[in-house]
């Protein structure tokens, strides 16, 4: 273990809708700064300039700020070893990739994209893991001088120790060796001059005095390289640990695709973060029987980053639906709990909008639940009756769900506008009229057939809810359609 003063960080690249996963490993960071007495960074790597944007950048801000988690330095208050953001950081970077080069542990690749792809699948057709091939070691000194002279793109690579293995400490896992002939030479600067996560992680923890980095476990194989780059840049790496990855109660990988795995769609369901947090930070420490429910601080005095189990997360949504009773029925008294859920009714203007939407459908005001209750709904209770007035056919409606589930994902901002010209799109490239496929969308989204404007609602139930709620009709329709019904 070290002994500088302990900075941990938690560094989320704002690429889609915050994760459960990156509250999961925050918390456990947060605690282990408080366990001891140091410092809880966070910042933002967005390295990835295809997909990261303002809007998630700040959907992060404010999912781990609801979570309760407070940062001593970050993008938004600054601090001493800032930019905390890696874009605005790039110059930062590029002496210390020149480092690595002009001592001999890195090179130049002027390997095209398609060079590159064909290789990949040579290697997977022969049965082989796909990784670079090392052409580009073999280029002299004076070629690679006029390539670069010359203009042509190019990237930088490390250089891998051809013999032997890496062998490290993990914090969680204890002694951990992976031979080196399982080591990419990893891109370390990409052609537009921008790093790779892998230098830029390493440079900024070095920047940011950065002692211990705790993270998932898929990261592991990874420890190499970034162990690698800190020997070639004669820097002491931080000690690492690797927490077990969050899992579904079959032990299938915590994934979209399966369950709700967005923070806003557990804020946007009226769950505590007091209870997010509790649920979390059971899998960091031991606990009695019947001592569940426990505040943040609890959780810190009870925290032991020296017995942590290897064994999976498992995210068990019923207990943490009973955790969430307690703290609403134990944790709130009548006052808070009457402001909790005023103040979820408001989110992201969900009243405001769902009133404005309901004014003009309306002759009274005790038809409003009917109409937008669907808003505040936790489950909206879809079965094959739900879709009995469609009249597309199972099959139709299954190639509907299909089509609109994905294209709604590679929407970048979420918003009115956006959604209604993927939608329009989707029903161009399914030869169908746009009425035909949202039809089915609004029962998906508000449970019934008549409801508040399609487009309107999916915006202001947000990314996450709907994302639920497709895929939820869409198990309903696809065993309507394997029944024959």
């Amino acid at each position: 273990m070290t002994d500088r003063p302990v900075r941990v960080r938690i560094a989320p690249s704002p690429t889609g809708e915050p994760h459960v996963g990156t509250a999961y490993i925050a918390l456990f960071n947060y605690l282990f700064a408080k366990k001891h007495g140091g410092e809880f960074i966070l910042r933002i790597e967005d390295t990835d300039a295809t997909r990261s944007t303002p809007e998630f950048e700040q959907k992060v801000l404010d999912a781990l700020k609801w979570c309760g988690l407070k940062w001593s330095e970050g993008p938004d208050i600054g601090g001493p070893y800032g930019p905390y953001r890696q874009s605005d950081r790039k110059d930062l970077y590029r002496p210390y990739v020149e480092k690595i080069v002009e001592n001999g542990h890195g090179f130049r690749c002027f390997c095209t994209p398609e060079r590159l792809e064909q290789m990949r699948e040579a290697q997977r057709a022969a049965g082989k893991p796909p990784k670079y091939d090392g052409l580009c070691l073999s280029l002299s000194a004076e070629e690679v001088t006029g390539r670069v002279n010359a203009g042509e793109p190019h990237v930088v690579r490390m250089k891998i120790p051809t013999e032997g293995s890496c062998k490290f400490h993990d914090g969680v896992y204890g002694d951990v060796e992976i031979p080196w002939d399982a080591v990419d030479m990893q891109v370390l600067l990409k052609a537009d001059g921008m790093p790779t996560y892998h230098m830029a992680n390493v440079v900024d923890d070095h920047m940011m005095k950065i002692t211990h980095v705790a993270r998932g476990e898929e990261w592991l194989a990874s420890v190499p390289k970034h162990i690698l780059i800190y020997r070639y840049l004669g820097l002491e790496p931080p000690v690492f640990m690797h927490l077990s990855l969050m899992r579904n109660a079959d032990k299938s990988k915590l994934s979209k695709r399966k369950n709700p795995t967005s923070i806003s769609y557990y804020t946007a369901l009226g769950y505590l973060p007091e209870a997010l947090m509790n649920f979390l930070g059971l899998f960091f420490i031991q606990i009695a029987e019947g001592e569940e429910m426990l505040t943040m601080d609890q959780l810190a005095e009870k925290f032991d980053p020296e017995n942590l189990s290897k064994a999976g997360a498992i995210f068990d949504i019923q207990k943490l639906d009973w955790l969430n009773g307690r703290w609403l029925r134990e944790g709130l008294s009548e006052e808070e709990f009457a402001a909790r859920v005023l103040s979820w009714a408001m989110e992201n203007d969900r009243v405001k909008q769902g009133l404005k939407l309901s004014q003009s459908r309306i002759t009274k005001f005790g038809e409003l639940p009917d109409l937008a209750g669907f808003l505040f709904k936790s489950d909206l209770g879809l079965d094959a009756s739900s879709f009995a007035k469609v009249k597309s056919s199972p099959d139709e409606l299954v190639a509907i769900f299909n089509e609109v589930q994905p294209s709604l994902e590679k929407i970048l901002e979420w918003n009115v506008e956006a959604i209604e010209a993927e939608l329009r799109a989707v029903a161009e490239r399914l030869d169908k009229k746009l009425k035909v496929v949202v039809a089915p969308l609004f029962i998906a989204v508000s449970g019934s057939s008549r409801s508040l404007p399609l487009f309107d609602s999916m915006a202001i139930l947000g990314r996450s809810v709907v994302r639920q709620r497709l895929k939820v009709a869409g198990q309903v329709v696809a065993s309507m359609a394997g029944s024959g019904k």
